[in-house]
């Protein structure tokens, strides 16, 4: 492919990703990068631009030298598990939760005016504003003047945390990074990753100034919101690293032995669909100790099951839209083999007894 549909294919992915859950496992960031803001529109720009830059980058390497800086398993699922603290940290603080609002310091932005008959001011900083200090000016209602800057926050914060999404990829970030593999060029990579950023930005642009422009009134519920995402990142971390309890990931249902069979020359093999919202069946039942094959199907499939990873195996496959891929187990030894999609959402195991 040339560049011009390597960008096209990786606009068409990165739209799929803006309006997925994709945007979710980001929105922690995107929050960051317009708290203590009047006017988002600046810093949302600043978060997109830097976005773009580093995806670029990612695609031009990742075209040049090929796989060997993509990120496994259990080093996504570790920073899946970093970007759900973060996440937390960004709730406590828009619900006003003292001890991580100075731990998340305003950079500049806020001064607390002395209210009616105080007797002094409640500083937040030493740099706030002296009274008298240009800007700081009585409203003509008598009330407290606003001391936060109009773009808010530190100038390089929301392209910092706007770069830092390279680092929390999806399963379809996963997907455009390996068509940029694919590409064996820098160019191509380049293209095909600024075109997944393009295709999602109106999608998180539209999202970045709406949550700028109405957090005061909807400070709760994006609050809430940010909290349920930061539970649902930090299982979908420990999925995809490997590191969920036993119990968890789906085993309460009933191991289907339906889908293995043993061929002519006497290997098992087990089949399981990959479909857009998971994988059937999730639960399997298969001997220990024989030589098995897993072969992964496909129909039409275009969502985050394409990406398959097997944890314990540091392994991630690609699977085609149509088709059938067979992956070589070995003869495992009893015990539970742990999958789930790349961004870690849809988990399922194959116990072998």
């Amino acid at each position: 492919m040339d560049a011009p549909a390597l960008f096209a294919a990786g606009a068409a992915t990165g739209l799929l990703a803006g309006v997925t859950t994709c945007a979710a496992v980001q929105l922690g960031l995107l929050t960051g990068a317009i708290r203590d803001t009047e006017r988002p529109s600046g810093p949302v720009a600043a978060f997109l631009t830097a976005r773009l830059g580093a995806h670029t980058c990612l695609g031009a390497v990742l075209g040049m030298v090929g796989g060997a800086v993509q990120p496994g398993p259990r080093v996504r699922g570790a920073l899946l598990a970093l970007a759900a603290v973060a996440l937390l940290l960004f709730a406590l603080d828009l619900l006003g939760v003292r001890p991580v609002r100075r731990l998340l310091p305003r950079h500049g932005d806020t001064c607390h005016a002395p209210a009616a008959g105080a007797a002094s001011a409640e500083v937040d900083r030493p740099s706030c504003h002296a009274a008298g200090s240009p800007g700081t000016a009585a409203r003509p209602d008598g009330s407290a003047p606003s001391t936060r800057r109009p773009g808010g926050g530190s100038r390089w914060r929301p392209a910092a945390l706007g770069a830092a999404t390279v680092l929390l990829p999806c399963g379809l970030t996963l997907s455009a990074e390996l068509m940029a593999v694919a590409s064996r060029s820098p160019v191509g990579g380049a293209a095909v990753m600024a075109g997944f950023v393009i295709g999602g930005a109106p999608v998180f642009g539209l999202v970045g100034v709406a949550l700028g422009r109405l957090r005061g009134r909807l400070t709760p519920l994006v609050a809430v919101a940010l909290l349920a995402v930061a539970g649902w990142t930090l299982l979908s971390g420990l999925r995809l690293g490997g590191w969920m309890p036993a119990g968890g990931g789906g085993d309460t249902a009933v191991a289907d032995a339906s889908a293995v069979h043993v061929d002519a020359s006497g290997r098992q093999i087990v089949t399981i669909w990959a479909l857009d919202r998971g994988y059937r069946p999730a639960v399997v039942a298969a001997r220990a100790g024989v030589p098995t094959v897993l072969v992964l199907r496909t129909a039409d499939t275009r969502g985050h099951t394409r990406a398959f990873t097997i944890p314990s195996r540091d392994v991630d496959i690609v699977l085609p839209v149509n088709g059938d891929t067979r992956v070589d187990l070995g003869a495992p030894r009893a015990g539970r083999l742990n999958f789930v999609c790349a961004s870690g959402h849809y988990p399922g195991s194959i116990t072998f007894r």
